[in-house]
């Protein structure tokens, strides 16, 4: 993303957004992971997968990884996955 920003192929404030909807994304995947072990409020998964087809994905991926949530329920998975490809796809469209 910082390349395609760098090579003027995208506009700083689209690597922006990207960046801030990561970061939110992030936030919310922690947030959850907080609220599932203390037995609290859950951010519901539609919400995440919204987040991650909007482009927040990078932060959805680094919140699986670093913080070990929802990495073992398959069908959140595989969704997510197709939300990863879905805004990659959007965003080759956009950049036509």
């Amino acid at each position: 993303m910082a390349g395609a920003v760098y090579a003027g192929l995208l506009m700083p404030m689209f690597g922006a957004g990207y960046l801030l909807l990561g970061l939110v994304t992030f936030i919310l995947y922690w947030h959850d992971k907080t609220a599932a072990r203390r037995g609290r409020w859950r951010i519901r998964e539609s919400t995440l997968h919204i987040c991650s087809v909007l482009g927040g994905w990078p932060g959805g991926m680094a919140g699986q990884y670093l913080l070990r949530h929802k990495t073992q329920k398959t069908s959140f998975k595989r969704l997510f996955y197709l939300t990863v490809v879905t805004n990659i796809v959007i965003v080759t469209i956009i950049l036509g």
